[in-house]
């Protein structure tokens, strides 16, 4: 075994993150139930963390390498990302709101107990995906190819995964929406951990962009988000659908061109000379 590792030491080290990850996963499932799963579903969370230290530890590295440590340079870009995540989202809505003539209101009762709680168990689910699409597998195809082979790779695995769902999978519209705007999503965390060499970034965004789908503003108008959408907009040809796809993903792209080319942000501890 130990001459097959030292002559395809590459190989050796996806199939170990593989086999840890597929394993951290199956320990999290066993663990996941009952009790744990409504108060703290943080089991997958925890089993990759371990899986990608011990990943990091064999390259003689630390989780360091991707800016998980309790550093304040590294610590805040998860209240940056969040901001950025949720702001983003809502300015999206705000352009499809202006496309298709919809209206922004204030619910008319607010949970912002539960509201607040979102962010609890969102976490879990979106530090999971990044572990694994922009964690040390991610990290390591960058060293022995190039970030942009890399993103590829993981775009389309990104993909591959929310394209599956039972929800979208039925639909034509939802197919080619998820088909164009994941691969973005992807781009943009990945930019994010690039930029900041921390995957607390992405992480952030992530989370932001989700709680703001379910909990900052919907098409329903109740307590569980603080906004809603009236006079909801519909899509009467191809044509206006394609146009509305491109104008959303275009504004992603110009965030993910501004956090590319933001080399000093407030919340970014700046370069020593």
């Amino acid at each position: 075994m130990k001459p097959i590792i030292q002559k395809f030491p590459i190989i050796s080290k996806f199939i170990l993150a593989l086999l840890l990850f597929a394993f951290s996963l199956f320990i999290s499932g066993l663990i996941n139930k009952g009790f744990v799963k409504q108060y703290f579903p943080y089991s997958a969370t925890i089993c990759l963390l371990i899986a990608t230290y011990i990943l990091f530890k064999t390259d003689n590295k630390s989780l360091s390498s991707i800016g998980l440590n309790f550093q304040i340079k590294n610590l805040k870009f998860l209240p940056l990302g969040l901001f950025i995540g949720a702001f983003a989202f809502l300015i999206a809505k705000w352009l499809r709101a202006i496309y298709l003539g919809e209206t922004f209101n204030i619910s008319s009762e607010i949970n912002y107990q539960f509201i607040i709680y979102g962010f609890y168990t969102m976490l879990p689910m979106v530090a999971v995906e990044e572990f694994l699409f922009r964690g040390y597998l991610f990290k390591k195809t960058v060293e022995i190819s190039s970030v942009v082979k890399a993103n590829i790779i993981f775009g389309i695995l990104f993909l591959s995964v929310h394209v599956f769902d039972n929800e979208v999978i039925n639909s034509l519209p939802k197919i080619i929406f998820t088909v164009i705007t994941i691969p973005i999503g992807h781009l943009l965390f990945s930019v994010a951990l690039l930029k900041s060499k921390s995957l607390f970034f992405p992480i952030g965004i992530h989370l932001g962009n989700n709680w703001a789908s379910q909990h900052l503003i919907t098409t329903n108008n109740n307590s569980n988000s603080l906004l809603f959408i009236s006079d909801v907009g519909t899509f009467e040809t191809w044509t206006s659908f394609i146009l509305f796809i491109v104008l959303w993903n275009s504004f992603f792209l110009f965030v993910i061109f501004i956090i590319w080319k933001w080399n000093n942000p407030p919340l970014l501890i700046r370069k020593k000379r």
